[in-house]
């Protein structure tokens, strides 16, 4: 059976500290937690846990206090989790056991990442990250922002998930960060384009947003779901502005690095929606209905694009287009995603009743 380090990073997490540590407590063999500068009970719970905690000076490098993190660790495998991130019980067991079987030849195991749950508690959105790495392989994190590690080894995809519950906290701090970066004279990166385009977006700064957006789309070799992600908050930026037009050239952009993806189909098709163009809204959105969920990539899936949400869209499109059979027909397979959904069988009550007033009358 290997051993596993716990190493995290944190900052006045009192709040989700003691619940990430609780789902996780008798998995890892030490747990790790480097705190940044918190002023609150954070090191306090972390002590509950029988963790070691170490104190890292913050210099507005994520990555450099992920690193001291992992250089603390002195078991097989790290593990690397945030204090508003969780494993649900399902996956705690899938990651005990994991840990009993796992080929030691394995250098990175990547874990879903779910980011937000519905009130079923299904995943609202998910991707994969590299959660698990062989300490011996002395994996580092890059950039200052947005870390990453730059994966490469013998690489395996888990069936575990990450669940991320976050406690909102809306702070300036990862733009500042970007701006400190500019102010220096040192060059964004092309994934930093993205990031940095994101928190301008975040922080209602629109026409920055877009012109580093619009910057990242012109480039190539990045991440597929980045692009995606790119289109899509770009034409978000255009719709604040009224601007309908640079709105769909945005979402239309993403077919530039691939196949039509069902959240781009989606959107699509709730600007012709909104704009009462029933036809081409029926259009994409039945496009979307028929792409298959790319369910082994690295990349982020917003589930309910691919099946429920086409389905649910077409049965109003329809319904407003006058065609009552085919709206009741795409409520029926909405209704196969979600068969307890509460607008799904709200149509079908109002359906019913509907045929049953026009039966009546005849």
């Amino acid at each position: 059976m290997v051993t596993i380090s716990l190493c995290m990073i944190v900052k006045n997490e009192e709040k989700t500290l003691g619940r990430c540590l609780e789902s996780v407590r008798d998995i890892p063999d030490e747990m790790i937690i480097v705190d940044t500068g918190s002023t609150d009970q954070t090191k306090m719970i972390a002590a509950r846990y029988q963790a070691k905690v170490y104190d890292f000076a913050w210099i507005d490098d994520f990555a450099a206090a992920r690193n001291f993190s992992f250089a603390q660790a002195t078991q097989d495998y790290i593990l690397w989790l945030d204090a508003d991130d969780v494993l649900l019980e399902d996956d705690g067991n899938k990651l005990r056991q994991l840990k009993e079987t796992l080929n030691p030849q394995v250098d990175i195991v990547m874990m879903r990442y779910n980011l937000g749950v519905d009130d079923k508690g299904n995943a609202v959105c998910t991707f994969f990250r590299e959660r698990l790495l062989k300490r011996s392989m002395n994996y580092t994190w890059q950039d200052p922002i947005h870390e990453y590690i730059k994966i490469e080894g013998n690489i395996i995809n888990s069936d575990i998930c990450v669940t991320h519950k976050k406690v909102e906290r809306k702070t300036a701090r990862n733009l500042e960060i970007f701006e400190k970066i500019i102010s220096e004279g040192r060059i964004l990166s092309d994934r930093n384009c993205f990031y940095y385009a994101r928190e301008l977006y975040i922080n209602s700064r629109i026409d920055e947003a877009i012109q580093y957006y619009d910057k990242f789309l012109d480039t190539e070799g990045g991440l597929l779901s980045n692009y995606i992600d790119a289109s899509i908050d770009m034409s978000n930026c255009y719709l604040s502005k009224n601007d309908r037009i640079n709105a769909l050239k945005a979402l239309l952009r993403s077919m530039e690095h691939d196949l039509p993806r069902a959240e781009v189909c989606c959107q699509i098709g709730h600007l012709y929606k909104t704009a009462e163009d029933y036809p081409k809204a029926i259009f994409w959105y039945e496009l979307a209905a028929t792409i298959k969920k790319p369910e082994e990539s690295w990349g982020s899936v917003v589930h309910d694009c691919y099946g429920y949400i086409p389905c649910m869209e077409l049965c109003a499109c329809y319904f407003k287009s006058g065609n009552l059979a085919e709206a009741i027909r795409y409520n029926k397979k909405a209704g196969e995603y979600k068969p307890d959904d509460k607008l799904v069988l709200h149509n079908q009550k109002y359906f019913e009743t509907l045929l049953g007033s026009v039966v009546s009358k005849n």
